[in-house]
């Protein structure tokens, strides 16, 4: 669900802010987030569909939105990234991505900021990247502005996991059928209600939840975003279909039951069968369905040399 149409920017930095925070310490639970082979794998696919194929390693890369740091210290650890500085607007996502990045051995430099006022100096950056960032940013045109500024000439914009126009129309089909199971799925795996909130969303169950989104993007609107800013060599691609309804449905009947009676072989379970969806869905269908088609969008530009 987006923001209220009236909400100031002031009120979408803030909540994002807040909710941020509240999510930071369960966010890498909560979404299944790995840092070893399978995160690894997972962003370096990602990185690859965004850049058309051409995967290359870069010097100083800035990541806007990091939270606890997913996708850019996942491409650090696997070589592409020498050195990084994560932004966020939620200093406890910052906090969480520090934890991360001294578990895995990695030197990283983080700042509190948002996207629309990047505190860098012009062209400190071979690489810009996020992932489900862009769509909480109020002011897009001034963030796509200010990430041509910090490029250096020739250097690459890539983002992923942001939702296309279509995507909350599709989860919101498996959420309802999950809803509807949920009982029957306790009864299954002998998992006991949640009293802490309804499960009719698998979020936070606070009231901030709703307005944390901003956008959900037409692959047309990105381009015409980026031309605008001075970007050249748009790629986008569609990503996640059978997977993202699947995720779905198991996210939602998952946030019904105690988290602490829902057993390992369940979690085994569901984690390797969402990543056996996300292959079909890389080998047979993102390579031929237009982008719209899908849950999330992933893309990248250059910066004219």
């Amino acid at each position: 669900m987006p923001a209220a149409a009236d909400a100031t920017a002031e009120r979408i930095r803030e909540v994002n802010t807040a909710y941020h925070d509240l999510a930071a310490a369960s966010y890498d639970s909560k979404w299944g987030i790995d840092f070893g082979d399978t995160g690894r794998e997972q962003v370096v696919a990602k990185l690859s569909k965004a850049l058309g194929g051409e995967l290359g390693t870069w010097g100083h890369a800035l990541e806007i939105g990091a939270g606890t740091g997913y996708f850019s210290l996942n491409l650090m650890a696997a070589g592409h990234i020498a050195e990084l500085t994560a932004t966020d607007i939620a200093p406890g996502m910052l906090e969480a991505l520090r934890a991360n990045a001294d578990s895995l051995d990695l030197d990283v430099d983080t700042v509190v900021t948002d996207a629309e006022n990047l505190p860098f100096p012009d062209e400190s950056f071979d690489l810009v990247l996020g992932h489900a960032v862009l769509h909480h940013i109020p002011n897009l045109n001034a963030a796509a502005a200010e990430f041509f500024r910090v490029l250096k000439p020739g250097g690459t914009l890539v983002f992923c996991g942001e939702p296309s126009a279509n995507g909350d129309r599709i989860a919101a089909l498996p959420k309802r059928a999950a809803v509807a199971m949920a009982p029957l799925w306790r009864r299954a795996v002998g998992a006991g209600a949640r009293d802490d909130h309804g499960g009719s969303d698998p979020d936070y169950g606070h009231a901030m939840e709703a307005e944390v989104d901003v956008h959900a993007f037409d692959p047309g609107a990105i381009r015409d975003l980026l031309g605008d800013a001075g970007f050249a060599d748009v790629h986008i691609r569609g990503e996640e279909l059978l997977a993202n309804l699947y995720g779905w449905m198991l996210r939602t009947v998952e946030s019904t039951a105690d988290p602490d009676e829902v057993p390992r072989r369940w979690r085994l379970f569901a984690f390797h069968s969402y990543l056996a969806l996300q292959r079909v869905d890389t080998s047979l269908l993102e390579p031929h369905l237009p982008p719209q088609i899908f849950y999330n969008l992933v893309l990248s530009a250059t910066k004219p040399a």
